[in-house]
């Protein structure tokens, strides 16, 4: 997949004697379904479903001319283990299980910051946390629906290839989506590949092949999507004044947003694909060869039969066999060994190897049987704590360029400018933590960080912004209560004094 800017200076200029933009766009596409990175993403998706390459093996065995053929007759169990889900699950669940704060001073602008970034949004967040561990990225798509409403939504890794600016894949210069839909072409349903290729001017759409209801596509196999629109804009404004003046409008920048796993874009299963495939191969075979034990080798001497499959069913269903007189005549068997030490030593190393790897934590190990202190605890989580900052690090990058078109999409609609507001972006994790410690710790804070800051460290708050409406209504709810009933209040903050309320009788 190329990225380099000359390459889209290619694209958006169509250099002389050079392909034209749809072969190039076509080109691209072949690259990409051929490339590495598409096939790891697959492949993450397929292991954390639980699909691995275990249920694809078949036992085979020597046949007829030295061919191999499948022994349909031998055990063959696929056993597959589902670590790259629980890995993937267990690094969302640390990062997002509780819902992520958003803080800024301005409060017109935190009820608007609200609005875009509910409770749909961040469940759509976490979403795409699995999805960039998964896939190396994730891709969230910034629209208009077909009233108007500003909306987001996440589009699946492997239709989309980017094309970046920069090295560091910071600034996305120009993005081709390729997908699929099914229709009808008279009454059978057909499989329809549609092209998008998004750029600074607009958005081009093309459909790939040449179903029958469909014009002769160009050398490039690529021809205009007219249903969908064909070329325009990043999206169109109806005028108020004249409902069928309609505008063709684009954003600055191209309104898809990268959220990346780590900095190289590596997803998880690159990482772990092998051991992961020879945890399930040795369990595998392990169950095979309980399976087969009752099968083991058997040496004849005197069969009268010549057919052995006439010997293996007389075993198997009469529990005797027939051989000749003749003293030297008989069975033996060749048991198969297993060595059960090497195999639980291989075993456990190979499951250690996917955690250490993985950056996860393996919770059945020894480790937790003991219920360890709070120091202990924090070592066992380094490795995913350490994951979790480079997600941290990299979704708040994403966030901040999704503030962006939420800021631009504020000032086009209201003529409010926010762009020059802090907004920070706050992960709250759900760490393990000895509970008593830490709301000890944070009622020994007051009065050095902020009733919020404390608040959002509470192990028991789930929603920092309403759990602070809680307690003002409860404080609002006892200043009322002390009013009612004429108690003294406390409160000095209008200035007055503890003595205001005495009445002064010095002259008397």
């Amino acid at each position: 997949m190329s990225t380099t800017q000359e390459v889209f200076k290619i694209i958006e200029d169509g250099a002389a004697n050079a392909m034209t933009i749809e072969q190039i766009i076509k080109q691209e596409i072949d690259d990409w379904y051929n490339s590495q990175d598409r096939k790891d993403m697959l492949a993450g998706e397929k292991y954390y479903r639980n699909k691995s390459d275990i249920l694809d093996r078949k036992r085979m065995t020597i046949g007829d001319g030295g061919a191999q053929i499948e022994a349909k007759n031998l055990a063959n169990n696929k056993i597959v283990h589902g670590f790259l889900r629980k890995l993937v699950d267990q690094k969302a669940g640390y990062l997002l299980s509780k819902e992520m704060s958003i803080q800024t001073e301005n409060k017109v602008y935190d009820e608007m910051l609200s609005g875009f970034f509910d409770k749909g949004f961040k469940r759509m967040l976490k979403s795409l946390l699995k999805e960039s561990i998964k896939k190396g990225r994730a891709w969230l798509h910034i629209y208009y629906d077909e009233k108007g409403n500003f909306r987001f939504k996440m589009l699946p890794s492997e239709e989309i290839i980017p094309l970046w600016r920069d090295a560091a894949h910071t600034d996305l210069q120009a993005l081709i989506r390729v997908y699929e839909v099914e229709a009808y072409q008279g009454t059978k349903k057909t499989t329809i590949q549609k092209v998008e290729y998004w750029h600074s001017k607009g958005v081009n759409r093309y459909v790939v092949g040449s179903s029958s209801h469909l014009p002769t596509p160009s050398i490039s196999g690529l021809i205009s999507d007219v249903e969908s629109g064909g070329n325009s804009g990043h999206f169109s404004v109806i005028y108020e004044k004249e409902e069928t003046d309609e505008k063709a409008l684009n954003w600055e920048r191209i309104p898809f947003i990268c959220f990346k796993y780590n900095e190289d874009e590596l997803p998880l299963i690159s990482l772990l694909k092998s051991q992961i495939d020879e945890y399930d191969q040795k369990k595998s075979d392990n169950s095979n060869n309980l399976e087969d034990l009752p099968n083991s080798v058997y040496v004849i001497r005197g069969y009268e039969g010549s057919d052995l499959g006439e010997f293996r069913r007389n075993l198997s269903i009469l529990r005797a066999v027939k051989v000749s007189a003749d003293d030297n005549s008989g069975v033996d068997t060749l048991n198969l060994e297993i060595d059960t030490e090497a195999y639980k030593n291989h075993m456990d190393m190979t499951r250690n190897d996917i955690y250490e790897f993985g950056r996860g934590v393996d919770t059945p190990a020894d480790s937790f049987a003991t219920a360890p202190s709070g120091e202990a605890l924090k070592f066992l989580y380094a490795d995913l704590d350490m994951d979790a900052n480079d997600i941290e690090n990299e979704f708040q990058a994403a966030l901040e360029q999704l503030l962006w078109f939420v800021d631009k999409h504020i000032e086009n609609t209201t003529g409010d400018d926010f762009s020059e507001e802090t907004v920070n972006f706050l992960f709250n994790r759900d760490i393990v933590i000895n509970e008593s410690q830490v709301i000890t710790d944070a009622k020994n804070s007051e009065g050095i960080v902020s009733k919020e800051t404390q608040v959002a460290n509470h192990p028991w708050v789930t929603d920092v912004k309403e759990e602070l409406k809680r307690l003002e209504a409860e404080e609002a709810a006892s200043l009322a209560k002390i009013d009612e009933y004429g108690l003294p209040n406390n409160d000095t903050s209008s200035g007055g004094g503890a003595d205001d309320n005495k009445t002064d009788t010095s002259e008397n």
